[in-house]
């Protein structure tokens, strides 16, 4: 399996940068109605840091518990790996004494730069807007992981056959009539489910309840990069809580597109703009093969203590 996706990453390098560009235009153009979009709405003010999403998350998708840190007595996770698709982190500023929980997960963007960069269509968006991983045709480039502005996609780097890991929104549950298990074990309704308009509806009608509670009155992922489906409400500026990174209204893969039509206009610059993305990629190919050999040294002088 290792050397079939090398063997297809070197392939790619020669004539992905099209593929990638027609994907991308597809993407941006593609996205499902908004009234069928599924979201939640997670809200700092409320969320007293339990963890009961966490664990929930792990059992209802048969994660293995991540005890690394805590040499294996329990369940305590860094960030977001490959055996955690969801995870509460603390904010804490001792100089201001700010101090805020968040959590994290797959923001599943309207228009998603991970499906947008996969050159083989393993993320996929479904009819409710539901960004997933389809093992059959994954190469294992992680190009997924390098597009995601939220750096969300995971990689099990120590499997024969490795899985891009990220939240789904418990689509299994989904099926079966159910919600997603974080906001089902919430015991504050800090994170909540529903459609996209009925989460946005629920936004505004906090806001104007509490005025002065939330920073700048303001929906993080209601624009930001295109919008995403997993909204934020928070008392703090959301820059300073890890992946709610500041970002433009226009979503990546509609960003790429205007360039691409600009440099594909009249025929004009294909042959030099098809070189330059081709150099960039023998790049990446070359950091992606430094990146696994050091992986692969550490993990060994790990498995040698």
């Amino acid at each position: 399996m290792k050397l079939n996706r090398r063997s297809a990453l070197k392939a790619l390098a020669i004539g992905g940068a099209t593929v990638a560009g027609v994907k991308a235009a597809k993407a941006s153009n593609g996205h499902p109605p908004n009234e069928k979009l599924v979201a939640m709405l997670y809200d700092t003010t409320l969320c007293i840091g339990c963890k009961a999403c966490v664990v929930a998350c792990s059992e209802a998708n048969g994660l293995a518990p991540d005890s690394q840190e805590s040499h294996g007595m329990y369940q305590m996770p860094r960030y977001l790996n490959d055996k955690t698709k969801n995870i509460i982190k603390l904010y804490s500023d001792p100089k201001t004494g700010l101090r805020s929980f968040v959590k994290a997960q797959c923001m599943h963007c309207i228009d998603p730069a991970c499906v947008a960069g996969c050159p083989m269509a393993a993320l996929r968006k479904d009819e409710k807007g539901v960004v997933y991983w389809d093992g059959t045709t994954c190469i294992g480039c992680r190009y997924c992981q390098i597009a995601c502005p939220f750096n969300i996609p995971k990689f099990e780097w120590n499997k024969v056959n490795p899985k891009i890991v990220k939240c789904e929104f418990c689509n299994h549950r989904l099926a079966q009539g159910k919600i997603p298990a974080c906001c089902e074990v919430c015991p504050r309704k800090a994170v909540i489910y529903g459609t996209r308009d009925e989460m946005l509806k629920e936004a505004r009608k906090r806001i104007g309840a509490n005025p002065g509670r939330y920073f700048q009155d303001h929906v993080y992922g209601e624009f930001e990069a295109g919008g995403t489906q997993v909204l934020y409400l928070t008392h703090l500026d959301p820059k300073l809580l890890g992946h709610l990174v500041p970002l433009d209204d226009e979503s990546l893969p509609a960003r790429v597109e205007g360039v691409q039509n600009t440099l594909y206009m009249g025929f004009l610059t294909p042959v030099i703009a098809y070189g330059a993305v081709a150099s960039i990629l023998a790049k990446r190919w070359k950091e992606h093969e430094k990146e696994v050999e050091e992986h692969e040294k550490e993990t060994g002088l790990k498995e040698q203590l």
